[in-house]
This record gives structure tokens, sequence and C-alpha cells, in this order.
């Protein structure tokens, strides 16, 4: 499937090689490659409530589509990029803990644990679109859901106040220190 993730995250990805100084030959083609795989994702991936969408064919939204505005691509200003965070929001959180996408209708809870890392990723969010306020929310309630030796799983069981999942999980610790690092500032100043 053509995920819009994947695909939004591979145009952050050549923009920022092409920042960091990629060779002049390639910046071009690199510049060009990206704009093109963003227009064609636009075309097919945005929900008709504005939006990103999971997949051309699947209109659920998902916790995933927060990380690209972060990491460059699309701009965190983008009206896609504000709808998406909103409605991430709207659809997928439960005490400020953040599911990855909804599997089936009913509660969330039913089909698996709240993920850790989403749940940092949109204080990341919510810092980067200058709600300072939420961001700390997001941060510090997902920051308690860690073990007695201060170690993060991957999902957290909202209803049952436990970890569940891979323990520890790097990538959920990876972007904990990401956002205890940026929420000490505002965005723009980095």
């Amino acid at each position: 499937r053509h995920w819009t993730e994947s695909r939004l995250i591979c145009v952050a990805g050549l923009r920022a090689v092409c920042a960091a100084g990629a060779p002049a030959r390639r910046m071009t083609e690199w510049t060009a490659l990206a704009d093109a795989v963003l227009a064609d994702t636009a075309a097919r991936s945005v929900h008709p409530g504005g939006w990103w969408r999971r997949a051309p064919d699947d209109d659920r939204t998902d916790a995933a589509l927060l990380l690209p505005p972060l990491r460059g691509a699309p701009a965190w200003d983008d009206p896609r990029t504000v709808a998406t965070v909103h409605a991430v929001e709207s659809e997928l959180v439960e005490d400020n803990f953040l599911f990855r996408f909804r599997h089936q209708p009913g509660t969330l809870a039913d089909a698996e644990g709240a993920f850790l890392l989403c749940g940092f990723v949109m204080a990341l969010a919510k810092h980067q679109q200058g709600d300072q306020l939420a961001a700390v929310r997001y941060f510090e309630r997902n920051r308690s859901a860690c073990g007695p030796p201060g170690l993060y799983s991957e999902e957290y069981d909202v209803q049952q106040r436990q970890m569940r999942g891979n323990l520890p999980q790097a990538f959920v610790h990876a972007v904990f220190l990401e956002a205890a690092a940026r929420l000490a500032k505002p965005w723009r100043e980095r």
C-alpha cells in the first residue's frame, strides 16, 4: 500500500539531505523528486475533511502522520498538517494518551494500548504549532507512564494503568528525550 506517512517522511528526508548540503548535481533532482512525491500524495491521500489519511484507500487518520511535519514536510502550518493534528486529537486520544489508529468501531483500548511514542510526538506537534500548554500536558501525561526503573514500554494500557508490549522500547525513549529538550524552548528558536 502507499502509506501516506511513508511517502511524506520520504519527502522530509529528501529535503533534509538537500538542506544538509547534498551534491549540487543531485540537489535539483532530489528537490524535484520531493515535490513530485508530495504533489502525488496530496492528490491521493487527503481526506475530504482536509487532513492526511492513512492511505489513498484508507480514510482513517493515523498518529504516525504527526511525524513528517516535525521532520520538515509538509510544513507545520500547512492546512493539511493543522487539520491532521485536530483529526488525530479528536479521534485517537484518551486521557491525553494517544492511540496509533482506530482498528475497529468502539473503544480505542479494545484493540491495543496507547502508543507512548505517539503521545510524545503529539507533544512535539502541539509545541511546533505554538500550543505550549497542550504540549506540556501530552508530555507530562505520557512521561508518567514509565515503570519503576524509569523505562518505557511500547504501549500503555490506559484502563488498567500498566505497561504493555516491548520493554524497554528504544524509540519511545528517543522521542521522550527529544520532546524534553524541545519543549524547553519555543520551537522557532531551534
